[in-house]
């Protein structure tokens, strides 16, 4: 048997998210089938790649070396064929602030090795846009269910709480997440990350405040309407005259994920993905 591509793509996802779990749901395949495929390819190689025990999966010396050659072969042959296919550009879904500079870096390393151009487009409906093929890949902070997806969570930020100007909250240098939720919460129930259940089941908001955008979010704020919490680079990037942003202090993190379809994804979207995981 040859060594085929099915073989080299198993092998680099499980290389570089350094988990069967994690790489068996970005390639949308059982554990057991991607064990069978690597296995198939170091018996094909007759030597061993991955150093596999209960709690991790490590390279071995002559994976590593295997890992950098099939990366290089890996992103010729995506550009190689999204040319040949005239894509030019990624279009790239999020709903609102993305982490400042970190997104900027991604876009521009991108850009600079593939010679592809990006586009951001901001959709509330992260899952409506990936299945209506309005983006090819979306930034999310929240769960998207956009169907057959996959994604991977790129890395992880504190919360910060916000709350109106004329909040007697306002003053505070920080505030607990646990206090925070005896106030009224507003709830972006589209495109927010911030759920009831997020709080212990005796500490849950009484009073939530629903509404369906970022925007729509931060005005009700600002109207003193209740109090939200978001990441903290959406602090700085989405900075508002009548609301405050004040540290927190218990509060569970905000996971930032890439999201794509694996049967669309062309070269260039596998492109992205492995530009924005080397980035973190």
């Amino acid at each position: 048997m040859d060594v085929e591509l099915r073989h080299l793509r198993a092998f680099t996802a499980v290389a570089e998210s350094r988990s069967f779990t994690g790489a068996s749901r970005r390639l949308l395949i059982t554990q057991p089938a991607l064990t069978r495929t690597i296995q198939q390819l170091e018996q094909i190689l007759d030597t061993k790649l991955l150093e596999r025990t209960s709690r991790s999966v490590e390279l071995t010396d002559v994976g590593r070396t295997f890992h950098a050659r099939a990366q290089t072969l890996l992103r010729d042959l995506d550009l190689t064929i999204a040319e040949a296919r005239g894509e030019r550009e990624l279009r790239i879904g999020f709903s609102w602030a993305l982490p400042d500079p970190w997104a900027g870096e991604v876009l521009a390393a991108f850009e600079e090795t593939t010679g592809a151009a990006t586009r951001l487009m901001r959709r509330d409906d992260l899952a409506a846009a990936l299945e209506r093929r309005d983006v090819d890949v979306a930034f999310a902070r929240h769960p998207v269910t956009a169907a057959n997806s996959t994604s991977v969570t790129l890395f992880e930020e504190p919360r910060v709480a916000a709350v109106s100007s004329r909040s007697p909250l306002a003053g505070r240098k920080q505030i607990s997440w646990n206090e925070l939720g005896q106030y009224p919460v507003i709830i972006n129930t589209t495109s927010g990350n911030t759920r009831p259940g997020l709080w212990s089941l005796e500490r849950r908001p009484s009073q939530i405040v629903e509404c369906d955008t970022y925007d729509e979010w931060i005005a009700l704020i600002a109207a003193d309407r209740g109090v939200g919490a978001t990441p903290l680079s959406a602090s700085s990037t989405h900075a508002h005259a009548g609301v405050v942003f004040i540290a927190l202090s218990g509060a569970p993190l905000v996971p930032l994920d890439l999201v794509w379809i694996p049967r669309r994804a062309g070269g260039l979207v596998r492109r992205f993905v492995d530009v924005a995981t080397a980035q973190v």
